[in-house]
């Protein structure tokens, strides 16, 4: 009987592109959420914002101390989908006894956003609990972050991709902003906002 609780695994989904906001999730996932039994899962929204896979690629690779790990293709260049084996390894370092599961998924044809693909691919993988990185400001714009109406169609109310899925995930959603280095991660989910957890 008591094996049952402590053998009870988790299917943790992280949201995974290259920027620094999806860098930073990770870290929070591997240092404070993923335990034994759990299965990690590293989503990537395939879109047309490719050009940003080179750009900030090596961003990923902050995530932990120690070599970086080397890409097995041998090219210098950045392909579609690199970033994801780069994110693989981070994990296998990190959280070497956690299995990791890359799942790439095309924006859904009826809707053709990045929220409510990702929150399809959650229900379909029956995820525990969903971890997405937040960004703010001017960088939400360029990188395609959408805006969402939560408050049905006679709602004005706006919310970034992060504070949709919050609202409307049927696991706990927990939206992540990294705060330099050392200084922690702002953590907002339904029932907490801004919650300020130290490194």
């Amino acid at each position: 009987m008591g094996s049952e609780s402590t053998a009870r695994s988790r299917k943790v989904m992280v949201v995974a592109d290259p920027s620094r906001e999806s860098a930073g999730a990770l870290q929070y996932a591997l240092s404070h959420v993923v335990v034994e039994n759990d299965e990690l899962i590293l989503l990537h929204v395939e879109s047309s914002y490719s050009w940003w896979n080179t750009f900030s690629f090596r961003k990923v690779y902050s995530l932990t101390p120690g070599p970086m790990p080397n890409s097995s293709e041998g090219g210098g260049g950045v392909g579609d989908g690199d970033f994801l084996e780069a994110m693989r390894q981070v994990c296998q370092i990190a959280q070497p006894k956690i299995p990791v599961r890359l799942e790439r998924t095309p924006l859904m044809e009826e809707t053709k956003d990045k929220a409510n693909t990702i929150l399809s691919k959650s229900n379909l993988l029956s995820v525990d609990l969903l971890i997405i990185g937040q960004r703010r400001g001017f960088s939400t714009a360029i990188l395609g972050t959408s805006r969402y109406k939560l408050s049905g169609g006679s709602g004005t109310k706006g919310s970034d991709t992060a504070e949709y899925l919050i609202e409307k995930s049927k696991c706990t959603c927990v939206a992540v902003q990294k705060r330099g280095q050392n200084a922690g991660y702002v953590l907002n989910t339904k029932t907490h906002k801004n919650f300020w957890l130290l490194a």
